[in-house]
């Protein structure tokens, strides 16, 4: 018998946000693997580092934090590997993703290495994006709205392309594309309908609307949410909210 992978979506950041299962095999599993950036902490594991015991095994997955391109398929590999020894020593695996899994998730990569060979369970997470929403105040989307998730590195001209075929849309990554994707959805008249959620369900949260953010710049964990659907009750922006007073 083998052990169990299991990948853990932890949610956004509050760890209020784990579910009750993700918790009880968090708890549970002798061996934590998780994300991590080559130079300070992993926010995957900073999320559930209150419910971690000391005798549990951890796993950090070294991944570089760099603009260009790197050997990804090198990290995982070894990742990989590494976890695969505990399974095949009978011990279960619990592997945290920020946000869900399956939804842009790291675990993704592990579960193409690993989902074929041992029993794997994947448990789903608060994505950024309905955080942002119940953040913002404002539904996603309604009725037959179509609702597009957009990655901020995409080239303007796919993006307005996109955008203009959806009633919502989600602009997740968006950090160093800030300025680009401002400006963008300013030619395209849709400034007023846009929100700006950072760093949501986190001390630091910020949530105002699109055409308030000052400056050309924006984290990574940032979210721009736009309405352009039919129905007319969710097109007012709340004036928004800020905890760290920027």
């Amino acid at each position: 018998m083998t052990g169990k992978l299991h990948g853990l979506g932890v949610g956004p950041g509050d760890p209020e946000l784990l579910t009750l299962k993700a918790h009880r095999i968090l708890t549970s599993a002798p061996v934590i693997a998780y994300p991590a950036p080559d130079s300070g902490g992993s926010f995957a594991r900073a999320i559930v580092s209150g419910f971690l015991r000391p005798e549990q095994t951890e796993i950090p997955i070294i991944v570089p934090m760099r603009t260009e391109r790197f050997p990804a398929a090198e990290v995982y590999d070894k990742a990989a590997a590494e976890i695969a020894a505990h399974l095949d020593a009978g011990r279960d695996v619990a592997v945290l993703c920020e946000g869900d899994p399956f939804f842009y998730g790291s675990f993704m990569y592990l579960f193409e290495r690993l989902g074929r060979r041992y029993p794997t369970e994947i448990v789903p997470g608060v994505s950024s994006i309905m955080a942002s929403a119940a953040a913002l105040g404002r539904p996603l989307a309604a009725r037959n709205d179509v609702l597009t998730v957009i990655p901020g590195p995409l080239p303007d001209g796919e993006m307005e392309v996109l955008i203009g075929g959806a009633g919502a849309v989600a602009i997740m990554k968006v950090g160093r594309h800030f300025a680009r994707i401002r400006a963008l959805i300013e030619r395209l008249g849709l400034l007023d309908a846009a929100g700006y959620c950072e760093r949501v369900s986190l001390a630091e949260e910020r949530v105002v609307p699109l055409a308030a953010v000052p400056g050309d710049t924006a984290p990574y964990f940032s979210t721009i949410l736009i309405y352009k659907g039919a129905e007319a009750w969710i097109h007012a922006l709340p004036a928004g909210k800020t905890d760290n007073a920027s």
